[in-house]
């Protein structure tokens, strides 16, 4: 995998992956940033949310559950020292579907997190406390 990112003034960076897509990334103001993008570290959050969701549905659509819409919310400590690390993460998930088994979504939510999700494991293994949760929301 690969990636390139390139500076586009102030506190300003465009990253383009190997597969062409283009992520905007810029500081805070008082920083020298103009708000043109999502911050680096929001992006690790974004990062682990979207690894994780990407094996939290394959998993339930394998077991064959009616899932409509799965959402993860996810959270970060960082240290109050440089370097500003992530401490604690924590995934919310709530996945929202018909007659949905709570053993099946809790088994996928485990397998993401203990087997699955490169991201996620990635940072616990660096020593980040990762948690994780999730609700079910049945529908009619």
């Amino acid at each position: 995998m690969k990636a390139q990112v390139k500076w586009g003034g102030n506190v300003h960076f465009v990253a383009t992956t190997g597969t062409g897509h283009t992520i905007a990334m810029d500081g805070p103001e008082e920083k020298g940033g103009e708000n043109l993008g999502a911050r680096p570290m929001e992006l690790m959050l974004v990062a682990v949310g979207g690894c994780s969701s990407y094996d939290v549905i394959g998993i339930l659509q394998k077991s064959r559950q009616d899932v409509e819409s799965c959402e993860v919310f996810v959270e970060g400590e960082r240290a109050d020292a440089v370097p500003a690390v992530y401490t604690k993460m924590h995934l919310k998930f709530v996945v929202s579907g018909r007659k949905l088994k709570e053993s099946q979504v809790k088994k996928a939510v485990s397998l993401s997190a203990e087997k699955y999700c490169s991201a996620s494991i990635m940072l616990q293994e660096a020593g980040v406390e990762m948690t994780h949760s999730y609700e079910i929301v049945e529908l009619d």
